[in-house]
C-alpha cells in the first residue's frame, strides 16, 4: 500500500474477529515501533506484550474502553523511560500504520487508572505507560484501495485544512 493512502485510510478499529494474529505480523508491528525515530536516538521505550488472561482483564479495567482490550488478539503497552512525549507518539504511530498496512485493525486506548495499569503490567509505580494499543483482525474488514486517497481525505471527520494550517 502506498504510504499516503495508508495514512489517510487508517481508522480506529475497536471490533475484532476472534482469531489470533500470526507471529510474523506481531513481530512486524513491534519492529515498526522499535525502529521509530527518537530524540538523540535514545529509543526510550519498552513494549510490553500482554498475553496472560488475568493481566489482560486487569489492563482492560485500567483503560477507558475495556472492550477494546478484551476483544483484541494482541495487546501492547508502550512504556517510556524518559524521552519526549513525541517519541512515544512516533513509535505508536509506526505500530498502528504497520498494522494497517497488513490488514490489521488497531486502536490506541486512553488510560483511566495508571496505578492499576502499572500493577497489571508488573511495573514499578513510577513507570510511565504512554499508551495501551489493541490489535486484531477487523470484524468488518475494509479495503483501503476501494477509494482514492483524495476520497478518504474528503470523508475524514477532521477540521478543514485551512483551519489547522497557517503560514507566516
Amino acid at each position: 500500500m502506498e504510504a499516503y493512502l495508508g495514512i489517510v485510510s487508517r481508522r480506529e478499529v475497536r471490533d475484532y474477529a476472534a482469531r489470533p494474529l500470526e507471529p510474523e505480523v506481531e513481530h512486524r508491528i513491534l519492529d515498526a515501533g522499535r525502529l521509530a525515530g527518537s530524540a538523540k536516538n535514545r529509543q526510550p521505550w519498552t513494549f510490553v506484550v500482554v498475553r496472560d488472561d488475568r493481566a489482560i482483564e486487569a489492563v482492560a479495567e485500567s483503560v477507558f474502553e475495556p472492550g477494546n482490550i478484551l476483544g483484541a488478539a494482541f495487546v501492547v503497552a508502550v512504556v517510556m523511560s524518559g524521552g519526549a512525549g513525541i517519541d512515544a507518539g512516533r513509535a505508536v504511530q509506526n505500530m498502528l500504520l504497520a498494522a494497517h498496512a497488513q490488514g490489521i485493525g488497531s486502536c490506541p486506548n486512553g488510560i483511566s487508572d495508571r496505578v492499576e495499569l502499572n500493577r497489571a503490567l508488573r511495573l514499578g509505580e513510577d513507570a510511565k505507560v504512554a499508551a495501551v494499543l489493541s490489535f486484531g483482525h477487523p470484524a468488518r474488514p475494509s479495503d483501503p484501495a476501494r477509494r482514492s486517497a483524495e476520497e478518504w481525505v474528503a470523508r475524514a471527520k477532521r477540521k478543514p485544512y485551512d483551519e489547522v494550517v497557517r503560514e507566516i
